[in-house]
């Protein structure tokens, strides 16, 4: 399905140099959570933790996982805890993947000392790599 004009506004910028897939599962998420949920933060919480099932953050624009699920500890959260967010978020990148993703990913991201890195530290690399990209692509 292609989103409308009205549709494509409200997608976040990154998501707008997205595959049509996960542009349609935030947007379809989104409406259906602001229906529960009214329109707010609560609905867009909940649109993200649904992409991020099927898509991880990789630069300034997602890109399908290799296996659905979630991707961190707050995106395996439900209900109330899910929405309230007092989990710290990976910011899209896919922590719950082994190292050896997460290892494949810095390179291709060519993040400086990724083989010396533990797992927590390859997250935070990616994800401080994953915002300065989208920081760029936004002052284009």
């Amino acid at each position: 399905m292609v989103l409308n004009d009205k549709e494509r506004e409200r997608l976040p910028s990154t998501l707008k140099r997205s595959p049509a897939k996960a542009q349609n599962t935030y947007i379809h998420t989104l409406e259906a959570a602001e229906a529960t949920h009214g329109d707010g933060e609560a609905a867009h919480r909940i649109a993200l933790a649904s992409l991020k099932h099927s898509f991880e953050k990789v630069g300034d624009h997602w890109e399908p996982k290799a296996h659905r699920g979630p991707s961190d500890d707050q995106d395996a959260k439900t209900g109330r805890d899910a929405i309230e967010g007092t989990t710290p978020t990976a910011g899209g990148v896919d922590a719950r993947a082994p190292k050896s993703h997460l290892l494949e990913m810095a390179k291709r991201l060519d993040v400086k000392g990724r083989s010396r890195m533990t797992k927590p530290q390859l997250v935070e690399a990616i994800d401080q790599h994953n915002r300065r990209a989208t920081a760029r692509a936004g002052r284009q």
